[in-house]
C-alpha cells in the first residue's frame, strides 16, 4: 500500500509544511522517499527498530553511532488498517521536533488512507468501464460481467438506458464526475469517459421519465458552471443484450440531432436514423434529384420552414424576412421541384431530401 509514488508525495508536502528533512521507509526499513535524494534506497537502522518494536524511536546526537547511517531525529511507525506499513523519520534536534512528531504521523496516515480510497475508486471505475465496453459489443461473457459486478458490490436490473454527453470543458475528470454524483446514484449507474470530451451514462432500474429529468438537471448544472453540453439519449431497453442498441441510438441522437438542441432523444431523430443507414450513393441520387436546381437561399428557406413546423409566421420571424417574401420563395420551390412545401403529401420527400443533404 505504501508505494514509492505515495511516499514521495507525502515527503514533498510535509517538507514544505515543516521545512525539515523527511524520510519515509517501507516495511523493510529501506528509504523509499526523502527530501535528500542521496539517501533513497539506503537501509535505515532506526526504521528497522521501529518496525520490530512498533514504537516511536528518538535518536539523539550522542547515540548516532549506534544507529549506523541514521541521523538524529524522531522515527514513527506508519499504521494502516492495524498494520505497520512503514516508518516516517524527521531529521533534527529531538527536543525541537518531538512536539509535532505525532501530528506528522497522523497527517501521514490520513494521506495514506486518502490515497488508498482514491486507488479503490479508480479501480472500481476501471471495472465499470470494462463492463460497459463489454455490454456494447456484439457479444460478451455474462459470467465475467457478473464476477466484476460482485467485485464492485453492484447489482443491476432493467430497464437499461444509455445516454452520451458531449462537453467541452477544462475541468478535471474528477470535477466532471462530481457534477454527475450530485444527480445520479453511482450504485446503479455506470458513468465514464469514451474520449476526451464524451461521457457515457448507463442507467439501470430507472424509468425513462426519471432518467430524462436527471439528464436535463445535468445540462442545467453544466450551464451554471458556464459549460456547454449536449446529451443524446437512447431508448429504454429491458435486457442486457439490447444495451448496445440503446448505445447506438444515443450515438445517432448526438450525430443527427439539431446542433442547437442540448437534449436529443432517439425518438426525435428516429426517421433520420432510419435513412442514415442508406448507402451514400443512394442518398446522393435522391436529394440531388429533388434539390439540385434549387439555390442555397431556397434550400436554407426550406430548412427554416421545416424547423418552424410549416408555420409561415414563425418561419418569417426566424429568418427576419416578410411573410410575402417567404411565400414567394416557397412558391418558387414548388415551381422548380414540382413539390409544394405547404402541402402535406409533398413535405415528406422534401424533408427527406434536406436531411440526406445535411448528412452528406
Amino acid at each position: 500500500m505504501l508505494t514509492q509514488e505515495i511516499a514521495k508525495d507525502i515527503v514533498e508536502q510535509m517538507t514544505i509544511r515543516l521545512n525539515r528533512n523527511i524520510n519515509i521507509m517501507d516495511s523493510t526499513g529501506t528509504i523509499i522517499a526523502s527530501a535528500d535524494p542521496s539517501r533513497i534506497n539506503q537501509v535505515h537502522d532506526g526504521a528497522i527498530e521501529v518496525l520490530q518494536t512498533g514504537h516511536t524511536l528518538v535518536i539523539y546526537p550522542e547515540e548516532r553511532s549506534k544507529w549506523n547511517r541514521s541521523l538524529p531525529g524522531i522515527n514513527l511507525p506508519i499504521e494502516f488498517q492495524n498494520d505497520i506499513v512503514g516508518v516516517i523519520g524527521i531529521t533534527g534536534a529531538p527536543e525541537e521536533i518531538r512536539e509535532f512528531g505525532e501530528l506528522v504521523k497522523m497527517n501521514t496516515e490520513i494521506m495514506l488512507r486518502q490515497a488508498y480510497l482514491m486507488e479503490q475508486l479508480e479501480w472500481k471505475q476501471r471495472l465499470k468501464d470494462q463492463i460497459f465496453e463489454s455490454l456494447i459489443r456484439d457479444s460478451y461473457d455474462l459470467k465475467t460481467i457478473q464476477q466484476k459486478l460482485e467485485l464492485i458490490e453492484m447489482t443491476i436490473k432493467p430497464p437499461y438506458q444509455v445516454a452520451l454527453l458531449d462537453v467541452s470543458s477544462s475541468l478535471k475528470r474528477s470535477q466532471l464526475m462530481d457534477i454527475f454524483e450530485q444527480v445520479f446514484s453511482f450504485h446503479k449507474t455506470f458513468i465514464g469517459f469514451l474520449g476526451m470530451n464524451q461521457i457515457y451514462i448507463l442507467t439501470t432500474g430507472s424509468q425513462t421519465e426519471i432518467v430524462q429529468k436527471k439528464l436535463t438537471k445535468i445540462i442545467d448544472n453544466f450551464y451554471l458552471k458556464k459549460l456547454t453540453a449536449r446529451v443524446g439519449s437512447g431508448s429504454s431497453v429491458s435486457s442486457l443484450d439490447e444495451i448496445k442498441l440503446s448505445f447506438q441510438e444515443a450515438v445517432h441522437a448526438l450525430t443527427l440531432g439539431e446542433s442547437e438542441k442540448t437534449f436529443i432523444s432517439y425518438t426525435d431523430i428516429k426517421t433520420k436514423a432510419l435513412i442514415y443507414q442508406v448507402d451514400k450513393e443512394t442518398k446522393k441520387r435522391y436529394y440531388e434529384s429533388i434539390l439540385n436546381n434549387l439555390s442555397e437561399k431556397l434550400i436554407d428557406t426550406l430548412e427554416h420552414f421545416f424547423q418552424s413546423n410549416l408555420n409561415i409566421g414563425d418561419c418569417a420571424k426566424s429568418m427576419y424576412i416578410h411573410r410575402n417574401s417567404l411565400i414567394y420563395r416557397l412558391n418558387k420551390v414548388k415551381e422548380i421541384t414540382g413539390y409544394n412545401p405547404r402541402e402535406l403529401k409533398d413535405v415528406l420527400p422534401l424533408q427527406l431530401a434536406i436531411w440526406l443533404r445535411q448528412m452528406e
